[in-house]
């Protein structure tokens, strides 16, 4: 297995994807979220998405996962949509409501966002899925290295990231258990409207806050047994390793979307 191969995301063996360097797949994948942030038009949405297609085929996700990792975000994109789509004054009106109108620009704003965002989502869920988090961090701290001359606690940062990465998904966990002992004693999670919900989560708050304080706290003792002061280098079971081959064939391609992009946008 290549170097802080990611196991997320695959069926049998790690996907071409999964063994590239870290620091390939970030800088690829933040161009691809900037060019995403750019698309107009047809053109630049169809090359868009085809790249993050190509990429989650040569990734070998599965559906279910995917759709996993972008369940909690489709609530952002929604309310972005409905923003767009009652805030644009642009254009016939649609429809009205009262003091409401619906125009065709917000129409147009509220789909050429929500393909936006979607297409970021998908990128950024591609990146997750298949590299592990220390190999995230590591990556983050060698492209992020030229700070250190600033001043700029790098290192920490890389840290901080891993852990919150690693976080992240263990809280989750958390708040999946406690809502399954809160419903069987009688909770209901599933009550009309959003003020019947929020009233059934205030419940979870305690639980949650004590679990997070509770890792928060082997996590300290972890660190300091293991001598971790937050100054000088750390070392690392694995160096990343960049090979002309693989890595240079995916720079190579990143670049030649780049290039289409841009040609497409003019």
């Amino acid at each position: 297995m290549a170097p802080y191969a990611s196991t997320r995301g695959r069926r049998t063996a790690p996907s071409v994807v999964h063994r590239l360097d870290p620091r390939v797949k970030i800088v690829g994948t933040v161009a691809y979220m900037v060019s995403c942030l750019l698309v107009r038009g047809p053109a630049t949405c169809a090359l868009a998405a085809a790249c993050a297609l190509a990429a989650i085929a040569l990734a070998r996700i599965p559906r279910r996962q995917l759709a996993r990792q972008m369940r909690p975000l489709a609530v952002f994109v929604a309310v972005t949509a409905l923003v767009n789509l009652l805030a644009t004054d642009d254009g016939a009106v649609v429809a009205s409501w009262g003091p409401w109108a619906i125009r065709e620009g917000g129409v147009e704003a509220a789909a050429m966002y929500t393909v936006r965002f979607l297409l970021l989502l998908l990128g950024g869920a591609v990146l997750v899925l298949t590299t592990a988090p220390s190999a995230l961090a590591a990556g983050l701290e060698d492209l992020l290295s030229p700070l250190e001359r600033l001043g700029v606690p790098v290192g920490r940062a890389a840290l901080v990231v891993s852990i919150a990465l690693r976080f992240v998904p263990a809280l989750a966990r958390d708040a999946e258990a406690v809502v399954s002992a809160q419903t069987a004693r009688g909770a209901d999670f599933e009550g009309k409207g959003p003020l019947a919900y929020a009233r059934a989560c205030i419940p979870l708050a305690v639980p949650l806050f004590a679990s997070a304080l509770r890792r928060a706290d082997a996590l300290g003792r972890a660190i300091d047994a293991r001598g971790y002061t937050g100054t000088g280098p750390r070392t690392r079971f694995r160096e990343l390793r960049f090979h002309a081959r693989r890595d240079g064939t995916a720079a190579l391609l990143v670049a030649a979307y780049l290039v289409a992009f841009a040609a497409l946008s003019l």
